[in-house]
């Protein structure tokens, strides 16, 4: 059972990170597309600027639950280091606590943004609903509990294969 569970947040793990890398390269080809079109061809698009934002927001809370689980995440362990290692596994759990209060936090606000935004269109897009371009923050945060709990329940998985790329690299390159 828990290998299976490994496995299905290993494969949610992989499209958090391919959709992050998606949403980051088409960023990247949309963007100087807007400015060409505004200072080459002297007529601005309308649509680049907000899918550009749209798509940073799905890199932001899809790449942030990819980050977490990676351990890849900022964190500050100057204050937990110095303390008994009894401690340091009691805050450990409040930590691991207080991010799933946020990722509750996330789900449940997210979801009536969403939903309180569903009925409105964007100006430049008329055919997008604003709710849609919210769906991540939700999403993000569903994505980010499975990882916490994953955490909780079955310890840090930071260290699996599938989030060692630079390990991957260094011993093919040998």
């Amino acid at each position: 059972m828990r290998n299976t569970l490994l496995l299905i947040n290993d494969q949610i793990y992989r499209a958090c990170i391919g959709i992050a890398g998606v949403s980051i390269l088409v960023m990247t080809l949309i963007i100087p597309w807007g400015i060409f079109a505004r200072y080459v061809l002297g007529s601005g698009s309308s649509w680049p600027e907000p899918t550009a934002i749209l798509l940073m927001v799905v890199f932001t809370f899809f790449g942030a639950a990819a980050s977490y689980r990676a351990g890849a995440h900022m964190a500050v362990g100057m204050a937990t280091e110095r303390m008994p290692p009894n401690v340091r596994k009691l805050l450990a759990i409040v930590v691991q606590l207080l991010m799933a209060l946020i990722c509750v936090f996330m789900i449940v606000k997210g979801a009536k943004l969403c939903a309180g935004t569903w009925n409105q269109y964007l100006g430049e897009m008329p055919s997008l609903r604003v709710g849609i371009s919210y769906l991540p923050i939700p999403i993000g945060g569903v994505i980010t509990l499975i990882f916490v709990l994953e955490k909780l329940l079955l310890g840090d998985q930071s260290k699996r294969r599938v989030m060692s790329y630079d390990v991957e690299e260094a011993m093919e390159a040998k």
